[in-house]
């Protein structure tokens, strides 16, 4: 039986395009002091504290330093307590996340801190790419494909013939995030961008221009876990824990082919079966939507839906408790590498059905309320995605991505969003329930996590 998990605290470095300044261990330190910090504790009596420790980091190649987990654990002053390093390419920070989560439930720790990074500014631009690349089948797919956004390329344009998704909802995502950012001093490009900039940015792979895609970055993110016990022991040495707490409510996983060749497709009566949602299995309308596309020739999940997504997504819903994640939800913080990704991701977690998503984006439900986007949306928003900026916007260190993304969740939950970016405009009204998103590959690994305000 899993033990109550929460999560105390967390802290995020700068997420920059270079952090010549300091070394991996020092940017690691930045975001662990803070996370430590935040509980009113000094680092030897945080020390004393804890039990162990989880490190994410996705490519020895950036930092060109093999085993840097342990390096950062003995700067942290971690050793010799027990530890060690996750990795799964995009998905590595939510896969530390739920690994730390996972050390406190099963009882082996009360305390447990999970911190990540990436320190992608080592290479060049196209040689990271390449690195990245690597994490497709170097005998089939990197030697026809390149480089990733050649891939998400043609997956969006499979999504465009099968569904009629268009450049300028995709666009709608990447004015979001941007925009989003702007409010958030952790984030990497904080500019204000209108749809016409979005789409005459130079092409990369077409449809996705340069303002779709993700940056590189260097940065890093920690997160404190506790059971019962843990958060007792830390008040008694006289950490200040934000109430109400926030707790791990449900975590899922999920995993595809690494060759998109190799994802079987599957009837309606499979899909019903195996990877509906419980609230579309549940509606009467979307049974016969989805019948009707696949009468029309949709197979899933082509190579336009990421199977893995669908799985974790609803592994972690039912885990949780969740049955329509659109209304129970307050939030998402997703992996929108490509704004193409995110919308992509919209109908991978239920937010709306497959083929809705392109709509979905336009629409305004995805965006936050009170800021200005220069937008005409038609509905007013429903469930921010990606508050923090995304991918996109505020940065992806590739290990610290998913535990920032945790970061922001906790502080969301918390209400303490203006006190950590002094600045209240990104602050979902009285949120009590939010789910955080990390995707690795084309879909290989997913992880998707729910944290909840516990009353």
């Amino acid at each position: 039986m899993m033990r109550p998990v929460y999560a105390l605290s967390g802290g995020v470095s700068k997420f920059s395009k270079a952090r010549p300044d300091k070394t991996f261990q020092a940017i690691i330190k930045e975001a662990y002091d803070y996370a430590i910090a935040d509980l009113d504790l000094d680092m030897a009596t945080f020390t004393a504290a804890v039990d162990g420790s989880v490190a994410s980091y996705f490519s020895d190649h950036f930092s060109r330093q093999l085993m840097a987990g342990i390096m950062a654990q003995d700067y942290l002053g971690l050793v010799p307590k027990p530890g060690h390093r996750v990795e799964g390419g995009g998905a590595t920070g939510g896969l530390c996340f739920q690994e730390a989560w996972k050390s406190v439930a099963s009882g082996d720790m009360d305390v447990c801190i999970a911190y990540g990074f990436e320190t992608m500014s080592h290479v060049e631009t196209w040689k990271g790419n390449e690195f990245i690349a690597l994490a497709s089948d170097v005998s089939w797919d990197y030697p026809v494909g390149g480089f990733y956004s050649g891939y998400y390329a043609m997956m969006v344009t499979r999504h465009m013939k099968e569904y009629g998704t268009t450049v300028e909802q995709m666009a709608h995502v990447s004015v979001k995030n941007h925009l989003n950012a702007y409010h958030n001093p952790y984030a990497q490009k904080r500019n204000r961008y209108s749809i016409d900039d979005v789409r005459s940015s130079p092409m990369v792979a077409w449809p996705l221009t340069r303002l779709d895609i993700c940056v590189m970055s260097d940065g890093a993110a920690a997160v404190i876990f506790a059971s019962e016990e843990g958060l007792a022991r830390l008040e008694a040495a006289g950490a200040v824990v934000s109430r109400p707490l926030v707790k791990v409510a449900g975590i899922g996983r999920g995993t595809d082919a690494m060759r998109m060749a190799d994802r079987p497709h599957v009837d309606y009566d499979t899909f019903m079966a195996d990877y509906a949602t419980d609230h579309e299995r549940n509606s009467d309308d979307t049974r016969a939507y989805y019948r009707q596309l696949w009468a029309q020739g949709t197979r899933y999940p082509g190579i336009h839906s990421f199977r893995a997504g669908r799985t974790a997504g609803n592994l972690a819903y039912r885990r949780a408790g969740i049955v329509d994640p659109l209304v129970e939800l307050d939030f998402i913080e997703l992996h929108d590498a490509y704004t193409s990704s995110e919308i992509q991701t919209y109908e991978d977690l239920g937010l709306c059905r497959y083929g809705e998503g392109g709509q979905f984006a336009a629409s305004g439900r995805a965006f936050m309320p009170g800021i200005d986007y220069g937008l005409d949306l038609p509905d007013e928003p429903e469930l921010p995605v990606n508050p923090s900026g995304g991918l996109i916007a505020c940065g992806h260190p590739v290990g610290a991505t998913g535990l920032m993304q945790g970061v922001f969740a906790i502080w969301q939950l918390q209400g303490t969003i203006g006190r950590h970016f002094g600045d209240p405009m990104l602050q979902v009204s009285e949120a009590e329930q939010g789910a955080i998103h990390s995707h690795a590959g084309t879909g290989t690994y997913v992880t998707v996590s729910i944290l909840r305000k516990e009353v």
